[in-house]
């Protein structure tokens, strides 16, 4: 068994998507092959119902699937099919756009203003960027959850882990998205497919994840510092946190005395050339092109 090296640390950015909401990205628009399959993870986190209740307005996706995980509040979706919901607290739609549809998000918060919720956008190959659009939607008690001996907890999502699987089922990247708690001062090790891509992203607590048998020492006001591949990487990570992993089959985090609780996401590289613009993510400048030009034209949908 190898432990995944730590690649790379760094802090959610403070960013300004949708209609004018305020949240984190964690990673997105930057070099496609450093996370792929994945493209783009968001954190919206608010308690101030003017920070995100403009929302996300009617807008295109092409040849991506888009993930979203609500913890607190609730929100609306609908799109250019005729389909219309709402997720709230714990549960998860996973979108994949293919050849194209048109959809808008609209948070709503809890009674209490408060939302919290991940977008995470994965990339199809390119046999699948034209595919027909389709929704997977779990609500929460429909994901399954194992407690360990020592109180940690996993919420399975998608993907194989301690002898479940979750209930999002069919995506390309042969994806893992787990939710993970680790109780105060515990020491956890979780297997990761040794071929995928990987990255933890932490939301609550702090925690140490080890390059090896000892966790490195490193000083917390080190997080969210990167300076190159030659340059130490520290590997304590504070809320907002993201933990890009190098190659292995298993990940080591030490909780610290709050306890940690993150995102575990791992898949199958695609290895294919990217074009992207903004939503829409194709294999060729051409194809995105053309993508654009049926926007104008209004021939986008194809049915």
């Amino acid at each position: 068994m190898s432990v995944r090296p730590v690649k790379k640390l760094v802090q959610a950015k403070p960013t300004l998507e949708g209609a004018g909401v305020r949240l984190r990205r964690a990673f997105g628009f930057g070099d496609p092959g450093e996370f792929d399959p994945f493209l783009l993870l968001d954190d919206l986190r608010n308690e101030r119902p003017e920070d995100y209740a403009a929302g996300f307005p009617w807008h295109p996706h092409r040849g991506i699937e888009t993930i979203s995980y609500v913890l607190a509040g609730t929100v609306e979706h609908g799109d250019s099919m005729g389909n219309r919901g709402t997720i709230g607290a714990g549960d998860i739609q996973w979108m994949t756009a293919g050849r194209g549809i048109i959809h808008q998000e609209m948070p709503k918060g809890d009674p209490k203003g408060r939302m919290h919720g991940f977008q995470l956008w994965a990339n199809l190959p390119s046999a699948l960027k034209m595919t027909a659009p389709r929704y997977q939607e779990v609500k929460s008690d429909e994901i399954p959850e194992v407690t360990e001996d020592d109180g940690t907890m996993a919420r399975i999502v998608c993907g194989q882990f301690w002898g479940k699987r979750g209930p999002v089922e069919g995506i390309a990247a042969d994806p893992t998205y787990i939710d993970v708690s680790v109780p105060p001062g515990k020491r956890k090790t979780l297997p990761v497919e040794t071929t995928h891509h990987a990255f933890a992203y932490v939301f609550a607590g702090s925690g140490t994840f080890c390059n090896a048998s000892e966790p490195l020492s490193v000083p917390t006001e080190g997080v969210g510092w990167w300076a190159g591949a030659d340059a130490p990487v520290p590997t304590v990570a504070e809320d907002r946190s993201l933990i890009l992993f190098d190659r292995g089959d298993e990940v080591t985090v030490q909780a610290g005395d709050a306890g940690i609780r993150f995102l575990l996401v791992s898949g199958k590289p695609l290895e294919e050339p990217v074009a992207w613009y903004g939503p829409i993510v194709m294999n060729t400048q051409e194809q995105l092109q053309t993508a654009f030009d049926e926007l104008q034209r209004g021939t986008f949908l194809k049915g």
